[in-house]
């Protein structure tokens, strides 16, 4: 099992209602139908059978047999339409990273229908264009979060499953493209996001996210994000299995121009279809200059993908492992035509600045993602790692040098 912390009974509260709705999610999350103390602990029996039938009997062991039984008997009991067909003929797809390239720095990340690596390609080519460290404060978030801006509305416009629609890909993250729409940057004035080509429908927060990131002794790394979208998902366990669904489903664009529970918009490309995977915006990311190497991703919803590029604007910028999960955030994702940022991140005199330019702004209460990052200096072979103070994340790292065997773990 695992102890309760005090984000869990924060998560748990806002999702307390739906838990109940469900008998054995609110009998493994809960207790007596209240939300669990400091330190209790919470054990999920049958999810442990259901992952000793996976690992006894690989995917057979959860996409059919029992499990499988279960699963969807309790979908149909609940109104749902899972059928033992679908889960039979479910298949994971391997495809290859989106790579690009920053001013020097090598960038691999999440391929579709993961959008993470398309948008934060499109982000960084803008971006390649200007000399941000000769940009004054309010000048730098102005750019990258017109850079945002653009790379979102593409994000809208043509991101979707690759196996059901043609997605530009080459066009996304080449050079050519990112100085066509760099040319429409305005230094002295922030771009009205109706003014920008119209998405084909002319149109928070994600807490259930996790990442890790490892490299071992050998310099194999893994940049591990999953999901089940809102905190909790669905809030819904089939009973006699242990698994909490998921409510991924809200990734689609269940109608054209209308927002998901983020904020975010979507055209015909992200439509929902039989078979389909969703788009997301996870961005687990791999990070190389002549002298280091990063390990990196976070949850945190549609703002996944610009932590993201603040975190790779802070590598090329030399920064330690520290300060690139503790840097300041902020956000804009094309539609709501806004800049979020963490509370108290912009002074009174940066907003008053960036609000003449033409931006508006939206305060969050709360700050956002739980980023964990693990560096490898090649050059003088030290290794860093460092968990977001936002989260409940851990870092560590071994005694000895890479070539004497070292690991580095960071765990969340």
């Amino acid at each position: 099992g695992f102890s309760i912390d005090k984000i869990y009974r924060q998560m748990v509260g806002w999702r307390k209602q739906a838990l109940l709705a469900s008998p054995d999610a609110a009998k493994t999350f809960l207790r007596n139908s209240e939300i669990p103390e400091v330190n209790s602990v919470i054990k999920q029996a049958d999810l442990a059978l259901a992952l000793r039938q996976l690992a006894e009997k690989g995917r057979a062991g959860f996409y059919q047999g029992e499990i499988a039984e279960k699963l969807v008997k309790g979908v149909q009991q609940a109104g749902g339409v899972w059928t033992l067909k679908d889960l039979a003929e479910y298949k994971i797809v391997e495809r290859k990273p989106v790579k690009s390239e920053y001013k020097g720095m090598k960038i691999i990340s999440a391929a579709l229908p993961s959008s993470g690596g398309i948008v934060l390609a499109e982000m960084l080519n803008i971006l390649e264009g200007f000399d941000l460290q000769k940009l004054d404060d309010v000048t730098r978030i102005h750019v990258m979060a017109e850079a945002m801006r653009r790379a979102y509305r593409d994000r809208a416009e043509y991101l979707g499953d690759s196996d059901f629609i043609k997605v530009p890909l080459q066009q996304l993250i080449s050079k050519n493209y990112a100085a066509g729409l760099r040319q429409s940057i305005r230094l002295d004035r922030a771009t009205d996001s109706n003014s920008l080509a119209p998405t084909a429908s002319n149109s928070a927060r994600g807490n259930h996210t996790t990442h890790f990131s490892i490299i071992d002794a050998e310099g194999n790394r893994v940049a591990a994000t999953l999901s089940i979208n809102y905190p909790f998902g669905a809030c819904f366990v089939p009973p006699g299995t242990g698994v909490l669904l998921n409510n991924e489903m809200d990734d689609f664009s269940a109608k054209p121009g209308v927002p998901n529970v983020y904020g975010l918009v979507g055209a015909e490309a992200n439509a929902i279809e039989p078979g389909k995977r969703m788009l997301s915006s996870m961005s687990p990311t791999f990070l190389e200059t002549e002298n280091r190497i990063a390990i990196l991703g976070t949850p945190g919803g549609s703002r996944i993908i610009t932590m993201l590029l603040i975190a790779a604007l802070e590598f090329h910028d030399n920064k330690i492992a520290e300060d690139i999960v503790n840097a300041a955030r902020f956000h804009h994702q094309y539609l709501p035509d806004q800049i979020e940022f963490e509370a108290g991140v912009f002074s009174e005199s940066k907003q008053q600045k960036l609000k003449q330019l033409g931006h508006k702004l939206k305060e969050n209460k709360s700050t956002w993602g739980n980023m964990q990052v693990v560096i490898w200096n090649k050059k003088s072979r030290v290794m860093e790692a460092a968990s977001d103070k936002r989260g409940i994340g851990k870092s560590w790292v071994g005694g000895m040098s890479l070539l004497a065997r070292n690991k580095s773990v960071v765990i969340q």
